[in-house]
C-alpha cells in the first residue's frame, strides 16, 4: 500500500542540520499490523507525520519518495505533493488516518468531540449534518464508549484519558481508512486501558481490512499486535523482520540489546538487567560511519567508524549491520 525509498526530512535549525530521517526504505502492506520499534528521539512520530505531510516548521522533506498505491488504483507521491494540494487533503484523515500520541493536545479543547468528529466526516464524505451526527454516534458505540449520544455533546476535558484515546480513534476511523497511524496510542494509560485499547484497534483493523502502522518502544506490544517489524535508530532502519524472527533471531546488535532489556519470567530480585550503554547521541552530533557503533559491544574499529552499513537481505528479513556483511566479514 505504501512504498517508503530513500525518504529523508531534515530540521534546518539555528543550531544546525537536524536528520530525524535519514534514508527510510519500508514498505506498507495491506491487512497487515507493522511496528516501528526504537528509543524515543529515533525518528519514528517524524517519519509517520512525513507519510502524512504535517511535519512542523522548520522540518521538510528534503528526498525520496513515499509511493501511495490507491484503491481504484492510481499512485500518489505523497512527498512531491504540495503540503495544501486538494490532493492530499482528500487522502489525509480519509485513505490514511493517525491516532496521535497524547489526545489532549490533538483534540480541540473547545469543541465537543461529536463536532469535531462529524466535521472530519462532512469533510470528506457528501453526508447531510444528521446523517454525520448519526454515523459519530456509531462510531463512539463501535469504540467502546458508553452513552455515545452523552459524550457525543461532551468537551475533551471532561473524558478520561482513555475515553479520549477512544475517541480520537473514532475520529480517525469515521471515513474508514485503509492505512491507519497509531503514535503510541497507549503510552499515558493505565495497563488495562492499555490492552482494551489494543484490543480495539485489532478488532477494528480487521472488521475494516485496513493497514495499521503502529509506533512503539514496547516490545510487549509488538509481540501481541504485529505482523511487520521495523527497528529504527537515529532516523535509520536498521532491521526489518516479521514478528517471528525478530524474536527468535534477531540480527543488529541494537535489535538484539533491546529485546535483553525486558525483565524476564524467573530473575532472581537482585539481578539486573542488562543495559545499552550510553545514550541516543545529540542530533547534532551524529557519529560517522554506523551510528550505533559508539553504543555497541560488536564494534569493528576501522570499519564501523568510517563506512555506513546499508540494509542487506538475512533470514527472515534485512539488516543494517558489517556483522553481515559478508564482504567484510571475509577480511
Amino acid at each position: 500500500m505504501i512504498q517508503i525509498r530513500g525518504l529523508r526530512t531534515h530540521f534546518f535549525t539555528d543550531d544546525g542540520l537536524v536528520k530525524a530521517v535519514e534514508g527510510v526504505d519500508l514498505d506498507i502492506r495491506a491487512n497487515r499490523t507493522l511496528c516501528l520499534l526504537g528509543e524515543s528521539g529515533c525518528g519514528k512520530s517524524i517519519l509517520a507525520r512525513s507519510i502524512l505531510r504535517i511535519v512542523d516548521a522548520p522540518g521538510r522533506i528534503t528526498g525520496g519518495s513515499i509511493l501511495y498505491h490507491a484503491a481504484d488504483g492510481r499512485t500518489v507521491d505523497l512527498a512531491a505533493a504540495r503540503p495544501g494540494s486538494r490532493q492530499l487533503r482528500s487522502i489525509r484523515g480519509s485513505d490514511i488516518s493517525m491516532i496521535f500520541q497524547e489526545p489532549m493536545s490533538s483534540l480541540g479543547p473547545i469543541q465537543k468531540i461529536g463536532r469535531q468528529i462529524t466535521e472530519t466526516i462532512r469533510l470528506h464524505r457528501q453526508v447531510t449534518k444528521a446523517e454525520a451526527k448519526e454515523e459519530a454516534i456509531d462510531m463512539l458505540a463501535r469504540v467502546g464508549i458508553p452513552r455515545p449520544a452523552e459524550r457525543f455533546e461532551a468537551y475533551p476535558f471532561e473524558l478520561s484519558g482513555g475515553m479520549r484515546q477512544r475517541a480520537m480513534i473514532a475520529m480517525a476511523l469515521s471515513c474508514q481508512p485503509r492505512l491507519l497511524i497509531a503514535d503510541e496510542p497507549t503510552t499515558a494509560l493505565d495497563v488495562t486501558t492499555q490492552a482494551q485499547i489494543l484490543d480495539l484497534i485489532a478488532e477494528l483493523k480487521d472488521e475494516f481490512q485496513m493497514a495499521v502502522m503502529l509506533i512503539t518502544h514496547d516490545l510487549g506490544v509488538v509481540a501481541e499486535v504485529a505482523d511487520d517489524v521495523a527497528v529504527m535508530y537515529m532516523g535509520k532502519i536498521v532491521e526489518k523482520s516479521d514478528v517471528f524472527g525478530l524474536f527468535e533471531t534477531p540480527s543488529h546488535p541494537y535489535t538484539r540489546a533491546l529485546l535483553n532489556s525486558v525483565p524476564r519470567i524467573g530473575m532472581t530480585t537482585h539481578e539486573r538487567l542488562p543495559a545499552i550503554r550510553g545514550m541516543v547521541p545529540h542530533p547534532l552530533a551524529r557519529p560517522s560511519g554506523c551510528t550505533f557503533r559508539t553504543r555497541c559491544d560488536h564494534v569493528m574499529p576501522g570499519i564501523c567508524d568510517r563506512r555506513e552499513p546499508r540494509l542487506k537481505p538475512v533470514p527472515g528479513g534485512e539488516v543494517a549491520c558489517f556483522l553481515h556483511d559478508k564482504e567484510t566479514t571475509d577480511v
